[in-house]
């Protein structure tokens, strides 16, 4: 196997990669409320000292939708800390910008801005917990993008087609071709990889000659028939997929027999949630490409607090247990303390020699009590441990395995044993009503909505707090079905308008895509009008604040002259327009590439790459007692207009060599430096 010359650094990409970092995660806690906080300021510190070319992170960064103003300024202040100085970036992008960030009102890197001195730049796709909602479409990566300190990729809003186009990047001889797909409901998107609607867009000069990195955010493991995405569905030209959503730790390139290319899942930097998966030991990797080569160093993570999980069966120990002795229960607590002075043990010895280590461990001991046996008190069980764990509250966690009884004719077969979904995996709410309206009566059930699309609305409501969601599917269905009836003609007889809807509704949930532009246009109204009701609101807080300066003048006990100073009826100052930027003038690295379709037959015909002007307006506003609120106006962007398509390399050309982590030629990497 072929190895990577070290002292060749100027033509070796070196990036940081992470996933899943969840920042903000039970940030109240009074003990593990900083912890997402100190790991991320660790991933950066990293990736300053090993002088990376990127950051590179697959979704997740927040683990709220609304990030609070503690979460967004603590990853504001590290982003600034460690990602902005004067080295130099060596390397170049060489697609079209203007596609690439095309939902951004700055639509170019945000190194090559002339107001920012970026020394790392960071590159992220979302996850599925920092999406873009509202009317704006807007999520917490925006906010970072906006205020240049992130590079937002990888957006696709569409239902009906999903076209990858990726950023270009070249260092040296070295050229990466760097895909992004950020997260979308994992059935829509399965739904799509089947009908042949995703596109992933190649470069058209020289395509065997990049090194193909793609980044996804969604269920690599099967929780559904079409709950997940099967890595079959991946184009075999690519080289590597890191693989993000997924929080254990596997991120030793493992290579598809089918495919052929690498898949890394670096797996979440903090625990959040108390499953097996999670106690795998937290890394990040450092990713070393050249040419068509590349090598995945692990770097373990030194400030995420250790998470130790055991598994206790009582019915497997006779021994010790009687389910008919009265004392049973002490006996049990008396174990079960052992089991967990054993685990806090095996923490302690994990800390010494790392004081970055946080102190007190997280302990989960899951107890099975089936066979007769009675759990006793968690709370008081936990008040022992109130100072030495940070999770005292879920150190233990009863559970019982249920037999199946499986009839046949008279016998029982009682060799079938189910148990419980495994603690950790997320019960989805569409999954929960859809479940609840195929098994209800039939007095209750849908006659007009599909329980996709209810099932839909609800986890918008629960989920995304879109209260109007559930009352717009109803009110779009309902206006839908009366037009479908007026041009049936439809008789005024109860049982033929019956019949009728209910053939509607049958070819409704047939035909999937349109249910899924329905339920979106409804969820849309809704943003719409949560937006609508929120500039009201605004404006009759305005209104009220004004009536009560006015109230004061004709207060006896106050003089005019004073009350007059306090109006705040005048606006103080002029409002100030930008001067207006084209986005074209940002240097001669963005200028356009042509690209050729990884799906369809091989032709010679390009897409039409474009750039796009940003004018602000300048507008000086006159003094006036009162502005009311201006809502806002959404900006849409072009998309592309023309595709080349091209048929997928062949696996059998493949030209990737992966090198282990025993032999580093990395210990002493030159240092030259370009300018920027």
């Amino acid at each position: 196997m072929s190895t990577i010359n070290s002292q060749d650094d100027e033509n070796t990409f070196k990036i940081l990669v992470a996933t899943d970092i969840h920042l903000g995660y039970l940030e109240k806690d009074p003990v593990r409320g900083n912890d997402t906080f100190v790991t991320f300021n660790e991933i950066l510190d990293h990736a300053r000292k090993n002088e990376v070319d990127f950051i590179l992170l697959g979704g997740d960064l927040f683990h709220d939708n609304k990030p609070s103003r503690k979460t967004v300024h603590s990853c504001l202040e590290s982003l600034r800390k460690y990602c902005m100085g004067d080295r130099p970036v060596q390397f170049e992008i060489l697609s079209d910008q203007a596609v690439n960030f095309h939902y951004s009102k700055f639509p170019w890197v945000n190194y090559q801005d002339e107001n920012l001195n970026i020394s790392i730049p960071v590159f992220s796709i979302h996850g599925n917990h920092d999406d873009p909602t509202g009317a704006d479409a807007l999520c917490a990566l925006d906010i970072l993008s906006c205020a240049g300190l992130l590079n937002h990729f990888g957006r696709s809003t569409s239902v009906e087609k999903i076209d990858i186009s990726p950023i270009l990047l070249r260092k040296g001889r070295t050229k990466i071709a760097l895909y992004g797909l950020g997260a979308i409901p994992d059935e829509r998107l399965y739904r799509m990889f089947v009908n042949k609607q995703v596109t992933m867009l190649r470069p058209k000069e020289d395509e065997d000659s990049w090194f193909n990195l793609f980044v996804i955010h969604q269920n690599r493991s099967k929780h559904g028939a079409t709950n997940y995405i099967p890595e079959q569905f991946l184009d075999d030209f690519i080289d590597l997929v890191v693989w993000g959503h997924e929080h254990e730790c596997k991120i030793a390139p493992f290579q598809n027999e089918q495919q052929r290319f690498y898949i890394s899942q670096p797996g979440s930097s903090v625990v959040t949630s108390l499953s097996p998966g999670e106690a795998v030991k937290k890394h990040i990797g450092l990713l070393h490409v050249k040419g068509k080569k590349m090598k995945m160093e692990k770097i373990a993570l030194e400030t995420v607090r250790t998470f130790h999980m055991e598994d206790i069966v009582l019915a497997d120990h006779p021994d010790l247990f009687n389910p008919d002795n009265p004392n049973v229960t002490q006996a049990i607590q008396a174990f079960c303390m052992e089991k967990v002075e054993l685990m806090l043990d095996t923490a302690e010895r994990e800390c010494l020699g790392n004081p970055r280590q946080p102190e007190k461990p997280i302990i989960r001991l899951r107890v099975d009590y089936a066979g007769g046996f009675e759990p006793f008190s968690v709370h008081r069980f936990s008040q022992k441990y109130m100072h030495r764990v940070a999770n005292p509250k879920d150190i233990i966690h009863f559970f019982r395995r249920r037999e199946q009884k499986e009839k046949k004719d008279i016998d029982l077969n009682f060799g079938k044993l189910v148990s419980r979904p495994a603690e950790g995996t997320t019960l989805r709410v569409e999954d929960l009503v859809k479940q609840y309206f195929q098994t209800a009566e039939k007095k209750v059930q849908l006659s007009l909505l599909t329980e996709r699309g209810m099932g839909e609305a609800v986890q918008e409501f629960v989920d995304k707090e879109e209260k109007d969601a559930i009352e717009e599917l109803v009110k779009f269905q309902l206006e839908k079905t009366q037009r479908f009836l007026k041009e049936r003609r439809t008789d005024a007889v109860e049982e033929k308008i019956d019949e009728e809807v209910r053939k509607f509704r049958e070819s409704r949930k047939k035909n999937t895509e349109e249910e899924d532009k329905e339920v979106r246009e409804a969820m849309m109204r809704a943003r719409a009008h949560r937006s609508e009701d929120e500039v009201l609101v605004s404006a009759s807080s305005d209104e009220d604040s004004m009536d009560m300066e006015v109230i004061g003048i004709s207060n006896p006990s106050d003089g005019l002259s004073s009350t007059l100073s306090r109006g705040r009826g005048r606006a103080r100052g002029r409002a100030r327009g930008t001067r207006g930027q084209n986005s074209t003038a940002r240097g001669s690295s963005r200028r356009g590439r042509a690209f050729r379709s990884s799906k369809t037959d091989r032709s010679s015909n390009s897409f039409q790459s474009y750039s796009e002007d940003i004018i602000d307006v300048d507008s000086d506003l006159e003094d006036t007692s009162f502005v009311p609120p201006s809502s806002k106006v959404n900006q849409r962007f072009p998309t592309l207009s023309s595709l080349s398509k091209r048929g997928s390399q062949s696996q059998t050309s493949k030209g990737v060599d992966f090198e282990s982590d025993e032999d580093d030629p990395f210990m002493s990497p030159a240092t030259s430096r370009r300018t920027k």
